[in-house]
C-alpha cells in the first residue's frame, strides 16, 4: 500500500484517478481549491475505499508553499493535475493562468523535492505542439504552442525535467490528448466538446461547432489516462525526466463525433457552425510508441467503447 497526493483530485481526471487508487487499496491525499474541481466528484470516496477512511482532503491553493508542504507530507507519489485547464481561458486571462499553471507547479515540485517523493507525474498537454501539420505528433518534434495554456504546460514540463536533472527528483510528464469520460463537466463555460455535444443531443438542441467541423482530435478515454499515470510511477528510472504522449492514436473529426453520438443515442443530431476560436488547432493525432516502449502504456479502451461508457454515465 502506497500514499499518493493527487493535486487537482476533485477535477474530472483527478477524481477518476482517486477512485482507481482507493479501489486498489492505496491511501490518497487530495489537494484542490475547487476553482474548477467539484465536491460531488468526491462524494463516493468512502465507498471507493471499501467503507474505510483512506482519503484526506486539503482545500487550498497550490501556489502557497505551506499548503503544498502539508499536502506532500508522507507521500510516495505525486500526480499533479491541478491547473486552470482551458486554452480559451488562458487566452482571456494569461496573467492568472500563468501564475497558477507555472507558479503553482513550481511550488509543488519544490515540496516534492523536499519530501523526497519516489515519483512526480505531471499532467501536460498536446496543445504545446501547436499548429504543425506533421502527423502524428511525436515527442521529438519541437514544441510550438499557440496559446498561453500550451506555453504554460511546456514550462511545467521544462521545470519537471530540470528538477530531475538538477535535484534527482524522478519526474514524468504525460501529454494528454483530448481526454473524455464520466465526470467531465458539460456545464462549464470552457466545457470540452464531447460533454457539450452529448448534452445538446440529449436535449434535442443543435450542437455548436467552432469552424467547419472537419478538424480532428485524438480523443482519449479517461481509463487510459488512469493506466498511464500508474505506469508512469512503475516505469524504470531511465524513463524519468521525459514527456510522453497519452492517447489512442486515432483521429476523429468533430462532424464524425457528433454523428457517432447520435448513433449511440439513436437520435437525429445537427450542428450550428460558428467562427473558429483563437488558440484552437486544426488537426491532432498522437504517436504513442514512446509511451509504449518506456512506460508500458497501451490504450485499454478505444474511442467507440469510451463514448458508449461516457454517454451511459451522463
Amino acid at each position: 500500500m502506497s500514499k499518493w497526493l493527487v493535486a487537482g483530485g476533485a477535477g474530472f481526471i483527478g477524481s477518476n484517478i482517486v477512485e482507481a487508487l482507493l479501489k486498489r487499496g492505496d491511501d490518497v491525499c487530495i489537494l484542490d481549491d475547487f476553482s474548477s474541481g467539484r465536491r460531488e466528484n468526491l462524494a463516493a470516496t468512502a465507498e471507493w475505499s471499501g467503507g474505510t477512511d483512506r482519503s484526506t482532503l486539503i482545500e487550498g491553493d497550490m501556489r502557497d508553499a505551506a499548503t503544498c508542504a502539508r499536502a506532500v507530507a508522507g507521500a510516495d507519489f505525486v500526480v499533479h493535475l491541478a491547473a486552470i485547464p482551458s486554452v480559451q481561458r488562458s487566452v482571456l486571462n494569461p496573467l492568472l493562468t500563468n501564475d497558477v499553471n507555472i507558479g503553482g507547479t513550481l511550488q509543488l515540485l519544490e515540496a516534492a523535492r523536499q519530501e523526497g517523493v519516489k515519483r512526480f507525474v505531471f499532467a501536460s498537454s498536446s496543445s504545446l505542439y501547436g499548429e504543425s501539420e506533421t502527423l502524428p505528433k511525436v515527442e521529438s518534434m519541437g514544441p510550438a504552442p499557440i496559446s498561453p495554456y500550451g506555453l504554460q504546460k511546456l514550462a511545467g514540463e521544462t521545470y519537471c525535467r530540470l528538477y530531475h536533472r538538477l535535484y534527482g527528483l524522478p519526474t514524468v510528464a504525460l501529454r494528454y490528448f483530448n481526454v473524455f469520460g464520466p465526470r467531465q463537466d458539460p456545464n462549464s463555460e470552457y466545457a470540452a466538446v464531447i460533454p457539450r455535444f452529448i448534452e445538446a443531443a440529449k436535449a434535442g438542441k443543435q450542437a455548436t461547432i467552432y469552424g467547419d467541423g472537419g478538424q480532428t482530435r485524438d480523443f482519449t478515454f479517461v481509463e487510459n489516462v488512469i493506466q498511464a499515470n500508474l505506469r508512469a510511477t512503475e516505469a524504470d528510472l531511465a524513463a524519468c525526466g521525459e514527456a510522453y504522449n497519452i492517447a489512442c492514436g486515432e483521429r476523429i473529426s468533430l462532424n464524425d463525433l457528433l454523428a457517432r453520438i447520435g448513433e449511440v443515442l439513436e437520435k437525429e443530431v445537427s450542428a450550428v457552425h460558428e467562427d473558429p476560436r483563437a488558440g484552437d488547432i486544426r488537426h491532432s493525432l498522437a504517436g504513442i510508441e514512446a509511451a509504449r516502449d518506456n512506460l508500458g502504456y497501451e490504450p485499454v479502451v478505444d474511442f467507440t467503447e469510451g463514448l458508449r461508457r461516457t454517454i451511459k454515465a451522463y
